[in-house]
């Protein structure tokens, strides 16, 4: 919200270093997110929490034509300035009853309907200056009753209804200046509210103000503002201002009448401008002395050189007089006579006039002087008049062309506490010229063309705490300059060429809290450890834009911060057209209490993993503009108090080193302008305390990765995404450019119950089937799948035996059950082994210990030239004979070769074959030996085998 000014302005200003000031800003805004919740809120950014008492809504510069929806209920703070809204309607702002301020200034607001600010109860500022507003209706300010501030300037309001301002009842300013009302009598309802205290309506074009038409009664202002107005008529004949302490009636450009009947009616005025008034000299000293018993403080600007004199001499007649402002009046000299009466002046100012001369004896009466300015003149040395000012402690000669400070200038100002001299052509500053200011605090001398400060700062200056020597030429820092400087809290050299920073350079300044040295021509080799090893309580270091650069990442001998353990803050961003290049992997060795660390665009492409193991306590990380496309986690890891991190521009695809960092502190992530396509729930449940993220100008992907994201950044009401309304696709192709949150999200919802009863009615029947086919089919799904076994197998040994030469280990492979065994080892074993000479595979002999037995099948069949396979019942009942015979099998049909011989051991009818199917259509195409019933002599039979084992190449169908 902007802050509405309660007083006109009339104190004295300091003169700001606004770069410095930028970027404690900056510091200031990014803590002040670390502390604030939010949630996702089209065209706006919100500060706090849904439970806050705190919570704001900013909606300025979004180029919006209407109130924004959705505003939380419990908002207190709304902005919506700087738009181009032009109409309230009457249920814009219906459901903000908690809201406090709202700021809708600077739009195109034409009409505001009744009541459309009913429902703001609690609001007690609000803000619609530079609007076009012609009215003020009965209705517009309903219900209004706690309303304090109100600023209505710079609209086109010709109309105010005599009732407008009933429901004001708390209001204390008002502020109708810059419209069109021409009349007096036009603002009277603004008079006449019960608790107003301030009212401007200055450029108004007024011909004349009478107390007659304002009111007939005493009223409790305390403020009034005419200025700019063309009065030619001021007359006070009532005493309706017994409270009034601020009059303005600066810039009347008419020749005015004035008229008060009795200089009491101004008895507690106390703060006068009548800048440029349009009245003869004797005219306004006249005017002056209406209020001769109480003004303390008087605005005396462009009158031009000879009657500002002439009107000073009359007002320093003034006893309570103790402010006087007569800038920009084209003064070039002044002289004692001039301000002989000014004894109890504590403040003077004459910045920008055109001073060039001042009589050494011009400020000799002024014993109580506590503020000089003499800012924005032409003078070329300093001021003799000045010196043995002993009760000054203020003075600014900044915006000169003094050349040179010598021994003598500043001679006993003992109680000078701030002293400006920035924006000087200094060439030299004598080694005694502070050698008096012993409680001098804040001494400015930056843009003084200095080449050097050596000698400058050895005598006096032992309480100074802030010294600014930004913007001249120096390019050595010596030793032992500052060593006087016992209570140096601030020092500043920005914007120098400084590249040597000499060994003991900070030697002294062990109170030194900020030390500046950013933008200058400092390298690696200038910022050695023994540099600052100096600065014990030394809390924020700033170096960016300089040329400090390395040429890997490896470890230093001796990292430039080993001495600094009290440091808070290291900004090092910007270093150079090539940049920093590499981040050695100890460069912040030794900053244990290190909490904030900028170090944005200096060229690196990666990280070492041990970078933070220095710093345990960093909660603030800036890597922003660098080509950090891929980071790993174990960098960030020994980050545990990490809260806010931000990687803008950097190139990054994912965030997921983020995740495996396990740096759950965070509450603020900036990662805008990278190629971010996805943001998945595992990232944002990894940050439990995230309160901002900041996504905006990524590459997301508009399809169901997404969904989950878009949901949780909108209903979530924790963490606040920022501009979410403002994310747009780049995948796919033809949805580029298209807004991530039209994603048709419904298209990505999965009906779970659908999917569960899809998903049991399918086991059911699963199970319903498979019961059936093991009751009806068991065996024929059995033989089936030994079958695909066998197939496998075949197809798997027939590839090997194409790549080698077969060669065979045996002459045949035995297929028999356990049960026939007796038969095998008495009689087919002796006869074939024995005395045939065949080279036998047996199973319980030949078969590899620990190797898969149907791996040990598969190989002792293709190792041997024959199979054969020893039938029974016990046989065709056994689950590893089967497989034997389906492998021997698929070789026989495979390679279309003799290899399979069928030996029965007892008669099987054909009906008790029916169940094995590869058995019965073997027996069907092959011949096959039975053995002999007892009694029968077993000659023929081992002859028939013997020939059945003798062919090799015969091709059988």
């Amino acid at each position: 919200m902007k802050t509405m000014t309660t007083m006109p302005s009339l104190i004295f200003h300091k003169p700001v270093q606004s770069k410095y000031l930028f970027l404690v800003l900056a510091l200031n805004i990014l803590f002040s997110l670390t502390l604030t919740h939010g949630y996702s809120l089209k065209d706006c950014t919100v500060k706090g929490s849904l439970n806050s008492t705190n919570l704001k809504v900013l909606c300025y510069k979004r180029q919006l034509q209407a109130v924004p929806d959705s505003i939380p209920s419990r908002s207190r703070a709304l902005d919506i300035s700087y738009n181009k809204i032009s109409l309230i309607k009457r249920n814009d702002l219906r459901d903000l009853s908690n809201l406090q301020h709202l700021n809708i200034s600077k739009n195109m607001i034409v009409e505001v309907e009744d009541g459309a600010f009913r429902g703001l109860a609690a609001l007690e500022e609000l803000n619609l200056e530079f609007n076009k507003l012609k009215t003020i209706s009965d209705g517009l300010f309903q219900n209004l009753f706690n309303l304090t501030f109100l600023r209505l300037n710079e609209n086109r309001i010709s109309e105010i209804s005599s009732s407008a301002f009933l429901p004001l009842r708390s209001l204390v300013m008002l502020n109708l200046s810059g419209n069109h009302l021409h009349s007096i009598h036009k603002a009277q309802p603004a008079f006449l509210m019960p608790n107003i205290q301030e009212l401007h309506i200055g450029k108004n074009g007024f011909a004349s103000f009478e107390s007659l038409q304002v009111s007939n009664t005493s009223i409790q202002l305390k403020a009034l503002d005419l200025s700019h107005n063309p009065l030619q008529l001021f007359r006070i004949t009532a005493d309706i201002f017994p409270h009034l302490e601020t009059l303005d009636l600066a810039l009347i450009n008419t020749s005015i009448k004035w008229e008060v009947q009795n200089k009491d009616y101004f008895r507690n005025v106390n703060r006068l401008n009548i800048s440029g008034i349009q009245l003869a000299t004797e005219e306004t000293k006249e005017l002056l002395r209406t209020f001769n018993s109480t003004l303390d403080n008087l605005r005396l600007y462009y009158f031009g050189e000879e009657k500002a004199k002439s009107l000073v001499k009359d007002a320093c007649l003034i006893t309570s007089l103790t402010s006087l402002r007569l800038e920009s009046n084209g003064i070039n000299s002044i002289s004692e006579n001039e301000l002989k009466h000014c004894k109890n002046l504590i403040l003077l100012d004459l910045a920008e006039n055109h001073l060039t001369n001042i009589s050494p004896l011009t400020f000799k009466s002024m014993g109580k002087l506590n503020t000089l300015s003499l800012t924005h003149n032409k003078l070329k040395k300093v001021p003799k008049a000045i010196r043995n000012l002993s009760s000054l402690k203020v003075l600014d000669l900044g915006y000169n062309s003094i050349t040179t400070v010598a021994c003598s200038d500043l001679t006993n100002l003992t109680g000078l506490i701030t002293l400006h001299i920035y924006r000087n052509p200094l060439s030299s500053v004598e080694h005694c010229a502070f050698q008096d200011l012993q409680n001098l605090k804040v001494l400015l001398i930056g843009s003084a063309r200095l080449f050097t400060l050596k000698g400058y700062f050895m005598r006096g200056l032992q309480s100074l705490q802030r010294l600014d020597t930004s913007h001249n030429k120096l390019s050595t820092i010596q030793k032992g300059i500052f060593k006087g400087l016992l209570n140096l809290t601030h020092l500043e050299f920005q914007d120098n060429q400084i590249q040597i920073l000499e060994e003991g350079a900070f030697e002294g300044l062990d109170n030194l809290i900020i030390l500046d040295l950013q933008s200058n021509k400092l390298t690696k080799s200038s910022i050695s450890a023994s540099i600052f090893s100096g600065l014990p309580n030394l809390k924020e270091l700033v170096l960016n834009n300089n040329r400090i650069s390395y040429t890997s990442q490896s470890s230093l001998s001796v990292p430039p911060f080993k001495n600094l353990n009290s440091l808070h803050s290291l900004i090092i961003f910007s270093q150079g057209t090539d940049g920093m290049k590499y981040f050695p992997s100890n460069l912040l060795e030794g900053l244990a209490n290190l909490k904030k660390l900028w170090a944005g665009n200096i060229n690196i492409n990666s990280l070492h993993p041990e970078t933070f193991t220095y710093t345990p306590n960093l909660w603030l990380v800036d890597f922003s503009k660098n080509n950090l496309i891929s980071i790993s986690a174990d960098i960030f890891q020994p980050l545990k108090k990490l809260s806010a991190l931000t990687m803008i521009q950097t190139g990054i695809q994912s965030l997921d080193f983020v995740i495996q960092a396990n740096i759950n502190e965070v509450q603020v992530l900036l990662v805008r302008k990278n190629s971010i396509a996805v943001i998945n729930e595992n990232l944002i449940n990894a940050f439990s305390k995230l309160s901002h993220l900041d996504l905006q100008g990524n590459e997301f992907s508009c399809d169901c990765d997404n969904a989950w994201f878009i949901d949780w950044a909108v209903h979530n009401n924790d963490t606040q995404v920022l501009s979410l309304d403002k994310f747009t696709c780049n995948y796919p192709s033809n949805l580029r450019g298209s807004r991530l949150l039209d994603l048709d999200r419904d298209s990505c919802i999965v009906n779970v119950g659908l999917l569960c009863f899809i998903s049991t009615t399918f086991f059911i029947l699963l199970t319903l089937l498979s019961s059936f086919l093991y009751h009806f089919l068991k065996w024929q799904i059995v033989y089936t799948y030994y079958l695909f076994l066998a197939f496998l197998y075949d197809k798997k040994q027939q590839h090997n035996q194409n790549e080698t030469v077969q060669r065979f280990q045996y002459d045949a492979f035995i297929s028999y059950n356990t049960h026939d065994e007796l038969w095998v080892m008495k009689e087919l074993l002796p006869k074939l082994e024995g005395e045939q000479g065949w080279r036998l595979c047996l199973h319980h002999r030949d078969f590899q210990p620990g190797k898969p037995i149907v791996d040990n099948i598969v190989e002792g069949i293709y190792s041997s030239r024959k199979t054969i396979c020893v039938i029974s019942r016990h046989y065709l009942e056994s689950e590893w004979c089967s497989r034997e015979i389906q492998v021997a099998s698929f070789r026989l049909f495979d390679e279309k070769k003799d290899i399979l011989i069928l030996v029965f051991l007892e008669d099987i009818q054909p009906q008790h074959l029916s169940p094995y199917y590869r058995m019965r259509s073997l027996i069907k195409k092959r011949t096959y030996l039975s053995w002999p019933k007892p009694g029968i002599d077993t000659q023929v039979f081992w002859q028939k085998l013997r020939a059945a084992l003798e062919i090799t190449g015969s091709s059988k169908n």
